[in-house]
This record gives C-alpha cells, sequence and structure tokens, in this order.
C-alpha cells in the first residue's frame, strides 16, 4: 500500500477488481485483456503479497515465474514489481536473451524469489542445469498470444513440464486463438474467467484518424504532422526496420530528434533508446512491431502508423501504447491505395470507423 500511494494508485482498474481477490484466493486465472488495462499490477500486487505472508522455504528458491513474449515487457514487468515490492524484501530478476548471460547468470547464483523471462533465454539457462522450476508456487504466462505469434508455444511446452503440479497459474491473453485455448485447458485448474474488454478491442480514450495519402509524400506527411500538429512526443510504427532507420535519419536531418528500435538492434542500444524516449530527450521513436506491445510510457499522446499493419490485431496493439491507464491519446494512421484492405480488416475487427482527415497537403483524395 505504501508502494502504491507513492505511484498515486488510488482506484482499482476493472482487471484489477475483477483479479486481485480470485488471486488472493489462490485461484486460477484466464484472463482476456487488452494491453494498457493495468494488467500487470492485476497479477504482480496479489502475487507479492500472497509471496510475502508466506515465506516458504529459502530465499534462494525460485518460488514465481511470469514468461513474457519481449525483452521489453520483461524489462517493464521487472520495473513494476521493482516499484510493487519494494518495502517487502522479495529477491526477483529478469532474464531475456540477445545480451550475454554471464550477469544473469551470476544474479541468479545469489538466489531469487521471483523471475521474470523471455521463454527462449529462460530454456536455454534450464538445459545448461542453470535454472530449477520445481519450487514454482506461482507461474504467470503474460501476453499469450503474442507468445503464439513470435513462434514460442513449443518452448513453453517444454517450460510447463518442468513445473511442479501444485500451483497456481495465471494466463493473460488479449485475443483467444484455438492453439490458447488448448493451452490453457492443460494449464489451469478450473479458473475464474475475467474479460474486461472485448476481444482486440480499442480502447476509447483513444481518438482515431486517417490520412490517405501516397506512398511517395508519407515521410513528408510525417514531417508535415508532427510539426503542425505540436506533436512532442510519438511512436512511429514502420514495418521494416530498414524503413524505420530511413524514418530516423530524415526526421533527424528536419531537427526532429528521434531514434528506432526493432530487432536488428543490440539489447543496449535498444535500451538507451527507450531511456532517452521516456526521458523525453528524444522525440519520436519510430519502431518495427517488436516493441507494440512492451513500451509503456507515461502520459504518451500520440501513436503513427506510418504503414498500415498486415494484421487487423497488431493495430489494435500499436494503439494500445497511448490512452494508457484512463489518459487520452491519438493514433493517426497514413493509408495509401493499396493498404485499403488493411484498413478495411482494421474496422471489421474493432467495429469502429476511425474518422478521415482530408485537409492535409498530401492528400491523395
Amino acid at each position: 500500500m505504501e508502494a502504491l500511494k507513492k505511484k498515486s494508485y488510488t482506484v482499482p482498474t476493472p482487471i484489477q477488481s475483477k483479479s486481485i481477490p480470485p488471486i488472493l484466493e489462490g485461484k486460477d486465472i484466464l484472463g482476456c485483456a487488452q494491453t494498457g488495462t493495468g494488467k500487470t499490477a492485476a497479477f504482480s500486487l496479489p502475487m507479492l503479497q500472497l509471496l510475502h505472508n508466506s515465506k516458504n522455504g529459502s530465499r534462494r528458491n525460485i518460488r514465481a515465474l511470469i514468461l513474457a513474449p519481449t525483452r521489453e515487457l520483461a524489462t517493464q514487468i521487472k520495473e513494476s514489481i521493482d516499484t510493487y515490492g519494494s518495502g517487502l524484501g522479495l529477491t526477483h530478476t529478469v532474464i531475456f536473451g540477445g545480451v550475454s548471460q554471464v550477469n544473469q547468470v551470476n544474479r541468479l547464483k545469489q538466489g531469487v524469489e521471483i523471475l521474470i523471462a523471455t521463454p527462449g533465454r529462460l530454456l536455454d539457462l534450464m538445459q545448461q542445469g542453470l535454472i530449477k522450476l520445481n519450487h514454482i508456487e506461482f507461474f504467470v504466462l503474460d501476453e499469450a498470444d503474442r507468445m503464439l505469434d513470435m513462434g514460442f508455444i513449443h518452448d513453453i511446452k517444454k517450460i510447463i513440464e518442468k513445473l511442479p503440479a501444485k500451483r497456481q497459474t495465471l494466463l493473460f491473453s488479449a485475443t483467444f486463438p484455438d492453439e490458447i485455448k488448448k493451452l490453457s485447458s492443460k494449464l489451469l485448474k478450473d479458473p475464474v474467467q475475467i474479460s474486461v474488454t472485448p476481444v482486440a478491442s480499442t480502447v476509447d480514450t483513444v481518438k482515431q484518424v486517417v490520412y490517405y495519402v501516397n506512398k511517395a509524400d508519407k515521410r513528408s506527411l510525417l514531417k508535415h504532422v508532427i510539426k503542425n500538429e505540436s506533436i512532442d512526443h510519438a511512436i512511429v510504427f514502420t514495418r521494416t526496420k530498414r524503413g524505420a532507420d530511413r524514418i530516423v535519419r530524415e526526421l533527424n536531418k528536419s531537427g526532429i530528434k528521434s531514434d528506432s528500435i526493432h530487432g536488428d538492434k543490440s539489447q543496449n542500444a535498444r535500451e538507451r533508446a527507450l531511456k532517452s524516449f521516456k526521458s523525453r530527450s528524444i522525440q519520436i521513436l519510430v519502431a518495427t512491431d517488436i516493441a507494440s506491445r512492451g513500451i509503456d510510457v507515461d502520459k504518451l499522446s500520440h501513436v503513427i502508423n506510418f504503414e498500415i499493419p498486415e494484421t487487423p490485431e497488431a493495430y489494435v496493439h500499436r494503439i494500445g501504447r497511448t490512452g494508457r491507464a484512463g489518459e487520452s491519446g491519438t493514433a493517426l494512421s497514413f493509408c495509401t491505395e493499396d493498404e485499403m484492405d488493411y484498413m478495411k480488416q482494421i474496422r471489421k475487427l474493432i467495429r469502429k470507423d476511425p474518422e478521415i482527415y482530408e485537409s492535409h497537403p498530401y492528400s491523395n483524395r
């Protein structure tokens, strides 16, 4: 409660008020919740309290495992647990691939009670005999559908085999494809089902606007919009890594401080870019979909879809970076003739018609 006071959290979000009581009662949870609904606090607050109250066995044993699909999301969960658990003295760490394992292994050797991990690195360290999961009391599978999209389902099944049968399991997903339904039926025992928003819906606090434009004019439109709309903090989403870097070069040349975050960048470079963006020393972060779920930036005003994503679910996750925790936000989408079908699929999924803005100098209407 002291930690929550410092964060000025007073009223729980719907996912928190529905999840916290059954988790405290020891029940399994099957949660349908989109990004930005306060899900991390929904599972970590009751888990921290139960771990603190029980104080079972050695502090060197891993008692809780939280699996996340991306390094960014794993780091974000770790930061939340740093904050929420600051007065409890529970040991925790995060592990992910793309960096040397040395520091991570050294931390594990000191003993941790809560482990936040991406599936690949966890499985790798398990196979090296450096991690044992036989003392797990809590298992959290976060963003399960994203795990599936990223091809982690086999890794997850191998990890689950090593978990003790007696444990509390919490599974959260924004959508429920058949593979996730199958997995949840094997993984969960008589779960409490919680759904706080329709599957793959967009947050009402996000204003959605479409700009129709020719492909050749997109970069000019982006600079025009950033300057004319006085956008001082935005994530711009592109489809390709090369495209992201090209936009960063052009924006910086125009005096708009920018950096990119994508899979070809080292973990250190990604963390540096994210840190600069969060501290507002850069104005624009250009990202591929690797970052569409793992970035949590307070009061982010704008998300810009420089290219329309090929799957409508990716659109929902991208624009979920703004309008978080009850704040308002704006999502702008630059749509060319050959992206009209993608936009049509998005409208069908979200059951809304984003506003069309034609009074811009690059309109092709």
